[in-house]
């Protein structure tokens, strides 16, 4: 987390964190939410961060971190402004999640927050569950959590509607 590839997603993502959230959590909030956990808990054998880059520049990212012994908890999860709609979450999250089961996590658990409807329909159209009413107003749960099964995946592929994620060309993982 201290690499200072990941620096540009984070920064950006503190914004875009006191921009939606500023009047729901309070000034500072974003800062604090991204300095909650050590960075060593995304360190392997428990832990692991991605970064997707184009011509050098950090465009996606996330990470994960042990959450129990058989389950890896996904977070910062992030596509820059600039590159968003491109599907690049996506890969992020299959990779990860490729990741994860390779190194024995069973399942994963997540996060996002009441006011990120994109990040919420990304995790239901790959197969997350939501663990919260549906049908209820985001803003009177707080988080919303998802959990996901990786028994779907085997052999370590990515069964993501049939496609693996393919990290080639200009874009570099980490």
């Amino acid at each position: 987390m201290h690499d200072p590839r990941v620096r540009p997603l984070l920064d950006e993502l503190a914004v875009e964190y006191e921009t939606r959230y500023g009047d729901l959590f309070g000034r500072g909030a974003a800062a604090e939410e991204l300095n909650r956990y050590p960075a060593e808990e995304f360190e392997a054998p428990g832990g692991a961060l991605l970064i997707i880059q184009e011509n050098g520049e950090s465009v996606a990212g996330g990470a994960y971190r042990r959450y129990d012994a058989e389950t890896a908890e996904f977070k910062r999860i992030w596509t820059h402004s600039a590159h968003r709609r491109r599907g690049l979450a996506r890969r992020v999250l299959a990779e990860l999640e490729r990741l994860a089961a390779k190194r024995g996590y069973r399942s994963v658990y997540l996060t996002t927050g009441p006011r990120q409807p994109e990040a919420k329909h990304l995790y239901l159209n790959t197969g997350y569950t939501a663990q919260f009413d549906l049908t209820a107003d985001p803003e009177t749960i707080g988080p919303l959590a998802f959990t996901k099964d990786l028994a779907v995946l085997a052999g370590g592929q990515a069964q993501d509607r049939g496609a693996e994620p393919r990290f080639t060309g200009s874009s570099s993982v980490r």
